[in-house]
């Protein structure tokens, strides 16, 4: 994807732009329907009876945690091993600035007298200025206690104020364990998850807990905790045997499903760490549409994209939201991809 992709207006909290299902939705169909400009509060005029939309249930933590010399500690993944991959930041007002200037073996004491000891560059062996680090951790209380306390959620930019958890939360929101936001379901209210369940649509839950969004600079997606439970995996293959469409609400979802998927599409009950990169070469198994915001050039997500809809139309769906002023980021508009 081309830096003429981008959406140029970004979205760094909830006082830009309409709110949650007033957010604008883009819809687009693979083939030669088009594009369609709606709400998404419209969303279910666009579903058919008998689709599932599968949500991830993954709360979000207050992961950024002040640090001495003026840092922040973003809390990103815990990986298999129990350490974690964190990531530097320096304060800008109420979001921060990257920090490169971390040293292997270098303890940094947080708040509330929790500690960091930095063990390596993450992914190992980066030579340039890391801002993800594999690191061990001290929290007294343990993680979930100790963030409550000293911990708020992690901001990007120098946005001129702070807001509180709940605004990071979806709807579905169950199990505290991402970074940062599960985005693609913020637009999703009571509401219309009703008007949704009248017209014949079933939602069904995964949880992935996905980590700070680095990966929006070019890196991989890292390991990430995932779970699909045995009902969610039925209720899938079931569709799929009746030809109903499987939605993905984001791309932490389709992560989770596809990681979940034999090589024939079956979906099976699993969990742990996923290390899939889902990607136009390796396409995707299970999901036939894909409810996501809108990235910045060059991120991991866009292979994901042009692997559930084809290089050609995510690239017309990125022209088409920049000309109409679409906005991207956690709390902008959204984009349906259909069959």
């Amino acid at each position: 994807m081309s830096a003429t992709g981008l959406v140029p207006m970004v979205a760094l909290d909830p006082a830009q732009g309409p709110q949650h299902s007033g957010n604008r939705l883009l819809v687009a169909w693979r083939g030669d329907q088009g594009l369609e400009h709606g709400a998404f509060a419209e969303l279910g005029s666009y579903l058919r009876s008998g689709d599932v939309v599968v949500v991830n249930t993954s709360a979000t933590l207050p992961a950024a945690v002040p640090a001495e010399g003026g840092l922040l500690v973003h809390m990103s993944t815990q990986l298999p091993d129990g350490r974690w991959v964190v990531e530097l930041r320096r304060p800008c007002r109420a979001g921060s600035l990257p920090f490169g200037d971390g040293r292997v073996g270098q303890s940094l004491i947080l708040a509330e007298g929790g500690r960091v000891v930095l063990d390596d560059s993450y992914p190992g062996g980066t030579t340039t200025p890391a801002r993800l680090w594999t690191a061990s951790l001290d929290l007294p209380g343990g993680l979930t206690s100790f963030l409550a306390r000293a911990g708020r959620p992690i901001r990007y930019g120098c946005v001129e104020r702070s807001w509180p958890l709940a605004a990071y939360q979806t709807v579905f929101a169950r199990h505290p364990g991402s970074a940062e936001m599960p985005s693609a379901a913020r637009g999703f209210t009571p509401d219309l998850v009703v008007d949704l369940m009248v017209r014949g649509v079933v939602l069904v839950p995964v949880t992935l807990h996905t980590g700070v969004s680095s990966q929006e600079l070019g890196e991989p997606p890292y390991p990430e905790r995932y779970q699909v439970p045995a009902s969610t995996a039925e209720v899938v293959n079931a569709a799929r045997q009746r030809g109903a469409r499987v939605v993905a609400v984001g791309t932490t979802v389709t992560r989770a499903l596809e990681s979940a998927a034999g090589a024939t599409g079956v979906v099976h009950p699993a969990r742990g760490w996923t290390e899939l990169v889902v990607t136009p070469e390796r396409g995707v198994r299970v999901v036939d549409g894909l409810i996501t915001g809108w990235h910045e050039p060059q991120a991991s997500h866009l292979q994901l994209l042009e692997a559930v809809a084809g290089r050609p139309l995510v690239e017309r769906s990125y022209a088409a939201a920049r000309a109409e002023g679409y906005l991207g980021h956690e709390f902008g508009d959204f984009h349906l991809i259909l069959p």
